[in-house]
């Protein structure tokens, strides 16, 4: 048997240490939102991996039931309807995944954006500050292309707005993180929601042409999801609080320069789409410097894995 001593931090956190001053993990009661979904879905698999409780709460907009993993409880219900999470559980952590996401259909549902994204937002921070839970937000790096390039980008900046109040007037524990351009397991590869790795993975297995909009030129940093879990888990690991972290592989290469390595002759050009960033590249280091984060995974062997499996 391990003899611990423990501190108490304060009602919600805590941490059991060792005789030698070492830490130990414990168990966690942790809330994800969207947590069918294609982050979502990652994360609560090494969340419970860790031994964690995995509560998530999904409407299934984008988010899928064949996503669900063992030990995890599912609750499907829209945050724009939730006053009180207190309702669900008692948590130690959440994390604030659900959003409606992709930027082109932001301008057909502006409105349905920033409830979901914002004003939902509000309301879970609220909860949080006032029962001393810490919360990781999920924001979007392409808020470096201004945040009234398109409705949606609007949301999720007005969110991490939301989040710095809430920290600075109301004891909110958070760190906001932003992600680049993130492919992997559990990526849509149908619909409007879906990542342009997903969307030329499923023309591909239909035989289908892939479409580049615009002149492929446009950069894109992209990162593995594998990658993005590590930020994530370290964040809690560490008690980073406090903090905002860019999480990008620091590489970028133009669509073209994608299609390329899917080494498919069936590409169509349209017009270009509005509301688009021209490039994207995480430059940022203090994900490194706070967490010692260090993402790993290529596109390219990424890709050329798909074409040996699937071409």
């Amino acid at each position: 048997m391990v003899k611990v001593d423990w501190v108490v931090k304060d009602e919600k956190r805590y941490k059991y240490i060792n005789l030698e001053g070492e830490e130990i993990k414990v168990k966690k009661n942790i809330l994800v939102t969207g947590g069918a979904g294609f982050v979502g879905t990652n994360l609560v698999k090494r969340l419970v991996e860790e031994g964690h409780n995995v509560t998530s709460i999904d409407n299934y907009y984008t988010g899928l039931k064949e996503n669900h993993q063992d030990g995890v409880t599912y609750i499907e219900k829209d945050i724009c309807e939730i006053e009180d999470y207190s309702d669900y559980g008692d948590f130690d952590l959440v994390y604030h995944l659900a959003a409606i996401a992709r930027i082109q259909p932001s301008f057909k549902l502006p409105i349905e954006y920033f409830e979901a994204n914002s004003m939902a937002t509000f309301k879970l921070a609220m909860y949080c500050a006032k029962n001393k839970i810490p919360l990781q937000f999920a924001g979007s790096s392409s808020h470096h292309s201004g945040k009234f390039k398109n409705p949606y980008t609007f949301s999720k900046d007005v969110s991490e707005e939301i989040v710095k109040l809430c920290q600075k007037h109301y004891g909110l524990d958070a760190t906001i993180t932003r992600f680049y351009n993130v492919y992997g397991p559990y990526h849509l590869k149908e619909g409007g929601y879906c990542t342009v790795i997903g969307k030329w993975e499923h023309a591909i297995e239909d035989g289908q042409p892939i479409t580049i909009y615009g002149d492929g030129t446009k950069r894109r940093d992209f990162t593995h999801i594998d990658d993005i879990v590590d930020a994530l888990v370290l964040i809690q690991d560490k008690d980073a609080w406090g903090q905002l972290f860019e999480l990008g592989r620091g590489v970028n290469y133009s669509i073209k320069e994608v299609a390329d390595l899917f080494e498919y002759d069936n590409i169509i050009y349209e017009d270009d789409k509005p509301g688009e960033a021209i490039t994207t590249l995480c430059e940022d280091t203090i994900a490194k410097e706070v967490l010692g984060w260090n993402p790993k995974k290529n596109l390219t062997d990424y890709i050329k894995n798909y074409v040996s499996r699937h071409l």
